[in-house]
Formats: structure tokens, sequence, C-alpha cells
């Protein structure tokens, strides 16, 4: 990504060192299974589909989804491998032969195992020895590799996991061929640095010709996307998402947030079609009856909603004083809110709309009594292209001095 010195993002860039990377950080969206874990979330097959579907047209490079589940897992997952959709269709399951055997009755071309290997989910989830979950690991890949199939294998709980033993089972998957390994931080206890240094210490370790490396990071405590990142930075090449960032417990990064991260600040090229984030989301919380938090970066109502005095000064000029990516870009709109924060320019701005005098006296009165009445936020307007126009065109918004 090259921009030139006049652009708002250039410096923030320059710091990022944008520009150098030419590798491409792929996505895998887990909706479809991580997803459908976050308490009260549970599609039905034709929610499955429709999903699948938006998610390709988005972009992703992978869709996960569980067949093991129920019948109606498998029954989606067999139907959207029949769409024949661009983006990997990845069954996952447990590393366990007989759910291989129900991965393989869905036709798909990757199947996906995991196992526990840190000593807690050993002894307290598995009750199984460090070499019989090696047996057991290696097995399953090889049962996959004999029907001629893509794999992948996570190391759930890496980040707690004996570092020696870890490497010792990604250097088995390696050894057998296995296209990708994933390296999760499964109870979300890891910052950004020890992240980093976690996925270094295996992408040094092995055959980067034979496995790449995907993270699989949850939101505990909040840093989820930031460790991440933190791990692509160390090599792996592959992010698990799902849409708003459902998932077990916290969920995992959200795609939104994702896509935005690598387009904007890595420079990836990934040919995001990012106008429909926000109706991804839309489309997640009619499904599951779960709001989107107003908050919510990117999709949310306040993402792009300005209040302050000064920003809405900023805005009325310049958008790109206070936003980073344009709204329609990623299928939001921008709001200015007009209240006891406005300011003169603001209140000018409102009285220009009006169709009323905007001088200093007047800003200055309107301000003072938006302040008074002791309302807060008093109006919300959509600052739509057709406002746009008008501030281009009229400098109406700013304060006439008298």
């Amino acid at each position: 990504m090259i921009l030139k010195s006049d652009d708002p993002n250039y410096y923030a860039h320059q710091y990022n060192n944008i520009g150098n990377e030419k590798k491409k950080l792929k996505i895998l969206d887990s909706t479809l299974r991580e997803g459908e874990q976050h308490p009260g979330v549970s599609f039905t097959i034709k929610q499955r589909i429709q999903i699948a579907w938006m998610l390709d047209s988005f972009g992703v490079d992978q869709i996960e989804i569980s067949p093991v589940v129920s019948s109606d897992h498998l029954e989606a997952t067999k139907t959207i491998i029949k769409q024949g959709l661009k983006a990997d269709i990845v069954a996952h399951v447990r590393a366990i032969k007989s759910d291989v055997d129900i991965a393989l009755k869905t036709n798909s071309n990757w199947i996906a195992t995991y196992m526990g290997i840190s000593d807690i989910h050993l002894s307290a989830k598995l009750k199984i020895s460090r070499e019989e979950a090696k047996s057991r690991a290696i097995e399953v890949a090889e049962y996959i590799k004999s029907h001629g199939l893509k794999s992948r294998f996570t190391m759930e709980d890496a980040s707690r996991t004996e570092p020696s033993f870890l490497l010792e089972m990604c250097n088995e998957m390696n050894r057998l061929g296995v296209e990708r390994i994933s390296i999760p931080d499964t109870v979300g206890i890891m910052r950004p640095k020890g992240m980093y240094n976690l996925v270094k210490m295996v992408y040094d370790k092995i055959d980067t010709s034979k496995s790449s490396l995907d993270v699989h990071c949850h939101n505990d405590i909040g840093l989820a996307l930031a460790n991440a990142l933190s791990g692509c930075e160390a090599g792996a090449d592959q992010i698990h998402t799902t849409i708003d960032g459902f998932g077990e417990r916290t969920g995992i990064p959200s795609l939104a947030e994702t896509s935005i991260a690598l387009t904007l600040i890595y420079g990836s090229d990934n040919n995001l079609r990012l106008h429909m984030l926000k109706d991804l989301s839309k489309t997640i919380s009619q499904y599951t009856s779960l709001e989107i938090p107003e908050s919510k970066p990117i999709v949310g109502d306040s993402a792009y909603k300005h209040k302050a005095g000064t920003h809405l000064a900023a805005i009325l000029r310049n958008p790109s004083a206070y936003e980073i990516i344009e709204p329609r870009l990623v299928g939001n709109r921008r709001k200015i809110v007009f209240g006891e924060l406005a300011g003169k320019n603001g209140a000018a701005y409102l009285l220009s709309l009006l169709g009323l005098d905007t001088s200093i006296r007047e800003a200055e009165n309107l301000a003072k009594g938006l302040k008074e009445l002791r309302m807060g936020d008093v109006l919300e307007l959509y600052l739509d292209e057709k406002l746009e126009r008008k501030i281009l065109n009229e400098e109406t918004f700013n304060v006439k001095k008298e």
C-alpha cells in the first residue's frame, strides 16, 4: 500500500511500516462453527446456507462448519459444499476416526481436527497421556491423508502447552504433510508479544513449505484481534473470525474489524467486498435476536456518529479528520449529533439546514440554548451525499462574522 504524503493516514502508515509487507493474510470465518457455540445462538439449515453464501460473496478464504454436531449440521455442510462456492468449506471435527468418518460423508476437500494438548486438557478433559495424544493425532492425520484430502490440525490450548511438547506435535503434523496447523490462544490469556513469541517459535521449527499456520484467538480480556495480528506478524497467514465476533464465552475476532485491519492497516490485498460488512452484521443480528452494540467498531450505529463541537466542526469540513475509512465503504452511514456539545459551528450548520440566519450571534445563541436545555442529544441527522454536497458547494455551516 503506497500513500501520498497528503493522505491523512500517511504518517500513521509510516509508523506501522505499511508498504513493505507483501504477504496476503487470509481469513477463515467460523460463524457456522465457533459462532454457534455462543450462548443462545442456533441457526436453521437455511440460515447456515445463506450465511455461507454471504461469506463467500464477501470474499473469505475458508468457511468452517462442524458436521458432527447434529444431523442438521451434517445436512447443512453437505448442501453448502454442493453450492460450489469459491471459499474452501472446512469440516471441523474432533481428532477421532469416527468423527472423521462423518466428515468424509460431506465430500469436503478439507477436514480440520482438534485436540487439547495442554496438561490440563489432557488430564481433565481427555484423560490421556502425552504419548497417547500424539499417537491419536498421528493416526487421525494419516487416516485423512489416506483419503487424499487436505487437512488442518488445531493444537487446542497451545498457549498453555509445554513448549517442547507443542513443538513435538507440530513437527509430527508437519512431517505428515498436514497443510495447516492452528495455534490457538484458547482461553485468551496471551498478550500480543506473547502470541508473537508463541507463533514465531513454531514457525521457526517447521517446514513452512509443507504447513502454513493459522491463529485462533479468544477474546476473554479483549485482546483477540491484537493477538491474532501479532501471530500473523510472527509467521501465521490466516486468522479465524466470526461475524460480530460471536463464539464460546466472549468469542474471537470480529470479521469486520479483522477485514478492515488487514485491508487498511496491514495492506493485505484480499479483494474483500467491504460494503457487505454492515449487512452481514444485520443478518446475524436478525437470525440470533442479539442486538449489535452501538459502539461496535465498523458496523455499530455509533461507529460513524459525531457529537462533540470540535469534532463536528472538523467533520463538516473534512470527514477524514476523524474517520480512517468512509462509512459507505463498509456499508455504514455517517451521523451528526446536535445537542449540548454541538458548539457554535455545529449550531451554525443546523441553522443553515433550516434556512435561518447563520450569523455568529445566532449560532452562539443556539449553541447556548442547546446547552441550557440540559437534554443531552436533541437531534441526529444522517450526513448523506446530499448534505455533503451542500457542505462542499456552500460554505453555509461556517459562522458568519457580523
